[in-house]
């Protein structure tokens, strides 16, 4: 199938994962028509696999304090010479000698390691999906950006995942929460593939959430990247 840009996909929902995520933030003000078009700050992320272990609720425990050193107890006072020349005492009976004891080592208990968080060695979708990293500007609110792409990630599940291929979807997330204006960057060339890519945005979108109350603009357009390379 012929790749193409701009009308999104007619068909059922599907499940969804995700990869990159370009996240373009401007305000969107009445949706003025004739407006002068200013460039606006781009952020962009990167997902990247958990690392393999089984899954688990990570454990952070401080670092273990090293015990003060005790201060060492003052020298007695010297002893003032003697003028008198003292008696002659009588040496003590020397004491029969003790047997020495025998230092035994201590037996060093099994520590159970704690769980760190990760994925599994196979893979299989939870809540760890991946990791987030940032590159470009900082986005002021990473944990949306983190929440968008654990729910696309999750119900995103294309039949053909190693074919190498991608697809870009545009949308615009607004106040409220509600994605409009759902669309097609970049093309796979498999139409099952933009199906899945389309509906894991469009299921995905109900569990967004409405924009954080810190941020100032009236929508969030993203451009998602469908990469199931990257993706477990």
């Amino acid at each position: 199938m012929a790749a193409g840009a701009g009308a999104p996909l007619k068909g059922p929902i599907g499940l969804s994962v995700a990869l990159h995520l370009t996240v373009v933030a401007f305000a969107l003000i009445g949706f003025r028509e004739n407006a002068p078009e200013v460039m606006p700050p781009i952020y962009k992320v990167d997902i990247v696999a958990a690392p393999p272990g089984p899954r688990a609720i990570g454990v952070v425990r401080p670092e273990p304090r090293t015990a003060p050193t005790p201060a060492l107890p003052p020298p007695p006072p010297a002893q003032p010479k003697q003028s008198v020349i003292p008696a002659p005492r009588v040496a003590p009976q020397k004491a029969p000698p003790r047997a020495t004891p025998v230092d035994r080592p201590d037996v060093a208990k099994p520590v159970t390691p704690a769980p760190r968080a990760g994925g599994g060695p196979i893979g299989g979708k939870g809540s760890d999906v991946a990791t987030v990293q940032t590159e470009g500007i900082e986005f002021p609110f990473p944990g949306y950006l983190n929440n968008i792409v654990r729910q696309i990630a999750l119900r995103f599940n294309p039949a053909d995942a190693n074919s190498g291929l991608r697809a870009d979807v545009r949308f615009v997330i607004r106040r409220d929460g509600s994605v409009i204006g759902l669309s097609f960057v970049t093309r796979s060339g498999s139409y099952a593939f933009d199906l899945e890519a389309q509906g894991a945005v469009e299921e995905a979108a109900r569990q967004f959430g409405p924009l954080p109350d810190g941020f100032r603009d009236d929508a969030l357009p993203v451009v998602f990247s469908f990469d199931p390379r990257f993706l477990r």
